[in-house]
């Protein structure tokens, strides 16, 4: 073994605590040169200024004089380019996969979790709807509300009932007309029960509904996420690594920066974002006049900030609240309004973007061929 393959093998042995990989692995040593006892070393990090410089650079140093013929360690660090970051990225994702703990949810599911920057967006209301939307396009859909103690899809599906368990002691999903959906507002005696729950609890919460529940074959999983970048958004990224992130926010420019906290958390976890979602975009009446009753422009700054697209802006109209207080989800509303026309539009790119991975394999495709034609 050369002394440049001896240097490799040690400074592979140094993790990126942030990405879970070893820097050889992960593409980050550019270069190694040993000359007398003086190693130097070109080192990429994603960003120059990435703050496990500090730790990654003592961990090299320290496990490289430990060598005998090592005294010196001299670290030139640079920013990786786009080509670069975009490779370490796939790579952290591949060891997420391959070290995640095994839960109920198969890995060729396409998981969606819904995420925004605080409360009162809307989010929990499109969770439900394009959970419900894709399962009446006849998906094999599944339902997970996330928001542990802020639960609130049980009144959204104005469901009453409780879950229970079967014979191996796994819980069952509530069965809402072929949409199953798990909820601890389905285990609680009530919906007014307060959870006294802190963060371990809340990400062990979320661990279990994905470990042990029966959720059989799902072409999607819609994962309604608590607001913020708390415990569960990061437990999210180590359970499934397959799921990728539509963040909600409103036109209003402050709601729009609140909104950025949660792409940036899933860009820093290696989540993908599929898109935004600009909900309450506009007050609709039922004349056709529109109003920009929160302003405008926050969907479309998000989604230009991070290079991603507006899969929908979703208006409010008249008659909206009552019909989604009265349990009755929007797009199951009788009455044709713009909000149920949006949100059918929204399910319908939804789809298309992200089809069910079956669909996606060549015979899938014959298949929707044949349909078609038969029709």
């Amino acid at each position: 073994m050369t002394q440049s393959d001896i240097l490799i093998k040690h400074l592979s042995t140094v993790f990126d605590p942030e990405l879970g990989a070893n820097i050889v692995e992960l593409g980050m040593v550019k270069a190694v040169d040993h000359k007398g006892l003086t190693v130097k070393i070109d080192l990429a990090l994603t960003i120059a200024d990435c703050p496990m410089r500090n730790q990654i650079e003592k961990e090299i140093t320290r496990k490289l004089t430990l060598l005998e013929n090592v005294e010196t360690v001299e670290i030139n660090v640079v920013a990786m380019d786009q080509k670069d970051r975009t490779a370490v990225m796939e790579k952290a994702r591949k060891k997420a996969r391959e070290n995640a703990q095994p839960t109920k949810v198969d890995p060729r599911t396409r998981v969606i979790a819904i995420g925004s920057g605080k409360g009162g967006v809307g989010k929990s209301t499109l969770s439900t709807n394009i959970a419900l939307g894709l399962s009446k396009k006849g998906f094999k859909t599944g339902l997970l509300d996330a928001d542990i103690w802020g639960f609130s899809i049980p009144r959204l599906l104005g469901i009453k009932g409780r879950i229970e368990a079967n014979d191996e002691k796994l819980m069952i999903p509530y069965d809402y007309d072929n949409l199953k959906v798990i909820s601890t507002g389905l285990i609680t005696s009530d919906e007014d029960t307060a959870l006294m729950w802190r963060g371990l609890m809340l990400s062990k919460a979320l661990e279990q509904f994905l470990t042990n529940v029966d959720w059989g074959d799902l072409d999607y999983l819609i994962i309604d996420l608590p607001p913020g970048t708390g415990d569960i958004q990061m437990a999210l990224s180590r359970l499934l690594p397959q799921a990728e992130l539509i963040v909600v926010t409103t036109p209003q420019l402050m709601a729009q920066k609140v909104a950025t906290r949660v792409a940036d958390m899933a860009k820093r976890s290696f989540i993908p974002l599929l898109g935004v979602i600009e909900n309450m975009s506009y007050f609709e009446t039922s004349n056709g006049d529109k109003f920009n009753i929160f302003g405008k422009g926050g969907g479309d700054a998000l989604a230009e900030q991070f290079s991603i697209q507006v899969l929908g802006k979703i208006p409010i109209s008249e008659d909206t609240n009552d019909i989604a207080d009265d349990g009755t989800p929007l797009i199951l509303q009788e009455k044709n309004t713009p909000t149920k026309t949006e949100i059918e539009k929204l399910i319908s790119v939804i789809a298309n973007k992200l089809p069910p991975i079956v669909d996606e394999t060549c015979t899938g495709r014959l298949a929707k061929v044949f349909e078609e034609l038969s029709k």
